[in-house]
């Protein structure tokens, strides 16, 4: 199809889009019928086609209700002639991006044309969207693409484990994967790379050497940016001596990785070099992007949900260049795309995709932080300005399953959803803040420091629950580096303005919260400002257990007791 029929098709979908959620749904279980895990809830029988049987008989899911049957797939102990969950062969699991726990949740990835039908439209057509507002440059062509392979692991049955988003990168040489190589900046070695720090010098190396032909910069999330941006300014004196040299650094030992850089490279490049320093050495970093990369149109990276916290930093950057929200895409399935890209991107609404997999939603209670289970409703039953949690029925072999997603309705795009991303849900009710009250209070924090003429940028957060006699709310903070609050002498008198406006913090942190500190049941709020760098190592530490780097998030509310530890050991100082 051309990009005018792929968007054509887009806007037909959601004009009747309940039919085609009942259709998806229908479809989905005439070819999925014979499996064990909808044959459990049918005593043994087929599955009937009908949506009322099936939602009367099969039970909302999560994913340790698929925990053992994804453990004899991984471990290659499934009766391949009665299969669990898909009639559609086994290709590889996707790795989770959660963070709650060290071990990222597998989701199983099956060679279903109907599933690579329902995708094909969600991922075509957000491009056919990006080509009708920026039309092709055959001259200026290249996307300085900040993308991760991630090593690929193999289950103890043989099977490959790998991020969703890179498995076109992974997959061989489909035509799709091969335009997306095409299009990078970097080659794929270092796409491919081995070490995710060095992947992002190189990165940006090979976007710098071929400046003049970015139309475009983009990354997964916002966090990828601001990572290769934070780089940029630490090493840019590194960059510029390379590209005089035509040579990476022998910090760089990934060798494949080298030598593929070395051809971008070309050769030593003074001139280029040069002009890098002439803007770099003015350490003015607002809208650096203009200026070293003077034909980009675009930035384009999720900025919704936790990367919210991201967006000022990385406008800075981008000066003039206008930043474009990402698509709702997740591991289990597409759940929507971002229809209107020139819409503010840390707001972006997501019309949702009828025939992408078959969608309920959960109503979301903000006040007593749960879900209601008993009220589950379609398409068509949701209402503007309320907030639901996702549940999917896919392609896949995922059956009523809770994404754990938590999504604002903001309207319809024909009749279809459009919603906006709001935070992950919580993992249990006793949960006393949300992901959405930490980032407005930590917002709200730094706002009322620089109003007391503290002037400091909170660079990441999270929190942690601890639990003594009573509970107590520890919030992290890593300040940037260089701030004068951290200096030795500075940091001691610092602490009393820290204590009072820690109040201040305690007050803004949401109404669960606020209910059980008047009932007597928390301890004072603790606030542990942490050395720069420390959320790195946590980062590092992720990875290193399997965790995607091109997926990686920061933990907002950790769960993790040696996620826990790290931060602990990395305060300078902590105030209760």
């Amino acid at each position: 199809m051309t990009n005018e029929e792929l968007l054509k098709q887009l806007e037909d979908l959601t004009k009747d889009a309940m039919r085609h959620q009942v259709h998806t749904l229908l479809s989905i279980l005439q070819h999925q019928c014979g499996v064990r895990y909808l044959r459990q809830h049918f005593s043994g029988k087929d599955a009937p086609i009908d949506v009322t049987a099936f939602k009367r008989a099969v039970p909302l899911s999560s994913y340790d209700d698929y925990a053992d049957y994804i453990n004899q797939l991984a471990d290659g102990t499934a009766d391949n002639d009665q299969p669990l969950l898909s009639v559609d062969p086994l290709v590889c699991f996707f790795s989770s991006t959660g963070t709650s726990s060290m071990k990222p949740k597998l989701i199983p990835y099956f060679d279903s044309a109907l599933s690579k039908a329902a995708s094909f439209l969600g991922h075509q057509g957000s491009g056919a969207l990006l080509k009708r507002l920026f039309p092709p440059r055959p001259a200026i062509s290249k996307i300085m693409w900040f993308l991760y392979g991630d090593n690929i692991t193999i289950t103890k049955g043989g099977m490959k484990v790998m991020a969703a988003s890179t498995y076109p990168l992974q997959s061989g040489n489909s035509k799709a994967s091969q335009s997306m190589l095409l299009s990078c900046t970097s080659p794929r070695e270092v796409i491919l790379g081995s070490n995710f720090e060095q992947q992002i010098y190189c990165h940006l190396l090979c976007g710098l050497r071929n400046f003049d032909l970015v139309d475009g910069i983009r990354a997964p999330y916002a966090i990828g940016l601001i990572k290769a941006f934070d780089l940029l300014e630490s090493k840019w004196e590194q960059l510029c001596d390379d590209v005089e040299k035509g040579f990476p650094s022998l910090e760089i030992n990934d060798v494949s990785m080298r030598d593929s850089v070395v051809q971008v490279l070309g050769g030593p490049q003074p001139d280029l070099s040069k002009r890098i320093r002439s803007f770099c050495e003015e350490k003015n970093w607002g809208g650096i992007v203009s200026k070293l990369w003077p034909n980009t149109r675009y930035i384009r990276c999720v900025t919704t949900g936790s990367m919210k916290h991201y967006y000022s930093r990385l406008a800075h950057y981008a000066g003039e260049v206008p930043i474009l929200g990402g698509d709702y895409f997740a591991s289990e399935c597409c759940v929507g795309i971002n229809l209107d890209i020139q819409q503010p991107p840390e707001s972006t609404q997501f019309v949702m995709l009828p025939t992408a997999a078959y969608f309920e939603f959960l109503p979301f209670d903000s006040k007593e932080n749960k879900t209601i289970a008993e009220e589950i409703v379609d398409f068509d039953g949701v209402e503007i300005g309320k907030m639901y949690e996702v549940v999917v029925t896919t392609y896949r072999g995922l059956y009523r399953c809770r994404l754990g997603d938590i999504v604002k309705v903001v309207g319809f795009y024909n009749s279809s959803p459009e919603v906006e991303f709001v935070m992950r849900a919580p993992k249990t009710s006793s949960e006393i803040v949300t992901e959405k009250d930490l980032t407005s209070a930590v917002e709200k924090f730094q706002l009322e420091l620089r109003n007391m003429g503290i002037v400091i940028e909170i660079m990441e957060f999270s929190c942690s629950i601890h639990i003594d006699v009573n509970k107590r709310l520890k919030i992290f903070l890593e300040i940037e580096d260089g701030c004068t609050l951290l200096q030795e002498d500075q940091l001691q008198n610092s602490i009393p303005v820290l204590k009072r406006c820690s109040s201040f913090l305690e007050d803004t942190m949401g109404g669960i919260y606020k209910v059980q500190k008047d009932r007597g049941e928390l301890c004072p709020l603790a606030i542990s400002i942490l050395k720069p760098g420390s959320f790195d190592h946590l980062r590092q530490m992720v990875i290193s257990k399997g965790a995607p780097a091109s997926q990686y998030k920061a933990p907002r509310i950790l769960r993790n007791h040696e996620f826990v530890d790290l931060l602990e050991a990395s305060a300078l100082v902590t105030i209760n």
